[in-house]
């Protein structure tokens, strides 16, 4: 290691006014254009990065508190076709057995709004559900022993293992439909976001964010003049527009296995 001593390593000015060092410490003409070209680079790329986190798109997690929010309770909904010990509520959970498939719809209809909620399933592959704009007809079908599920808009709760028992059975990768929050219409009708399904039914979400069993996961779902939007853990995934019908009923879905929901909440629009 070279160590300069005294004044600049004994060093004279020049007639120039800049010290002429002794050829020891001199740096290479090399060298010199070496660190020329390097040290603008090294100058910027702390700064670049630092831009880069400043412009990187935050996420858009909505926990349904504000003006016009409000909760949904047992008093909100009313069973439809499923057994009487199907669905219980404790604690600000709705708990759900899964059997026999049906759904509980709310009471009300709603058509403009805002929804948010999170689920977990509590088995390996566990399906469930929640409908947007469900119709009346369909649900006074259900009632009649017409079916299990009503007609309507379905964003998918599926638990991975779903889709990863699918691809162990069929020695392949689902093409149909996938466990992070697929939209889709259910005797209704919907344009779908891409990406799409290859029949053109399903909107697939752009990204899988998902949680397996039995972690919690968070959905903001917004229906507005017949569009379906769907978030997953904070980030927008999937969706369709021109959807018929675009008003109707929530219903949560049983679908075979135990799910919970809780943080239930609400916003309707004009």
């Amino acid at each position: 290691m070279l160590r300069e001593t005294g004044r600049a390593g004994g060093g004279k000015l020049n007639s120039r006014g800049v010290i002429d060092r002794p050829e020891s410490v001199r740096i290479p003409g090399v060298m010199q254009r070496f660190l020329s070209i390097l040290l603008p680079f090294l100058l910027v790329m702390p700064a670049t990065r630092a831009d880069e986190a400043a412009v990187e798109p935050g996420k858009a997690f909505i926990d349904g508190r504000g003006e016009g929010w409000r909760a949904l309770g047992a008093a909100d909904f009313e069973n439809v076709n499923c057994d009487d010990d199907t669905w219980t509520w404790k604690d600000g959970v709705v708990h759900c057995t899964g059997k026999p498939t049906g759904v509980i719809a709310s009471r009300k209809p709603f058509t403009n709004f805002e929804l948010v909620c999170e689920w977990r399933h509590l088995e390996h592959a566990g399906n469930s559900g929640i409908f947007v704009w469900a119709t009346a007809e369909s649900l006074a079908g259900l009632r009649a022993g017409k079916g299990r599920l009503p007609a309507g808009i379905e964003v998918q709760v599926l638990d991975l293992g779903y889709e990863e028992n699918w691809e162990k059975k069929h020695n392949k990768k689902p093409d149909w439909f996938t466990s992070h929050g697929d939209v889709f219409p259910v005797r209704a009708g919907m344009k779908p976001f891409p990406p799409a399904a290859p029949n053109g039914q399903r909107s697939f979400p752009s990204k899988r964010l998902t949680k397996g069993a039995p972690e919690w996961n968070h959905y903001y779902v917004r229906c507005i003049n017949g569009e379906v939007r769907l978030w997953v853990n904070g980030e927008e995934v999937s969706g369709g527009t021109a959807c018929d019908p675009s008003t109707g009923h929530l219903c949560l879905e049983s679908e075979g296995a135990p799910v919970d929901f809780r943080n239930l909440r609400i916003r309707e629009l004009p």
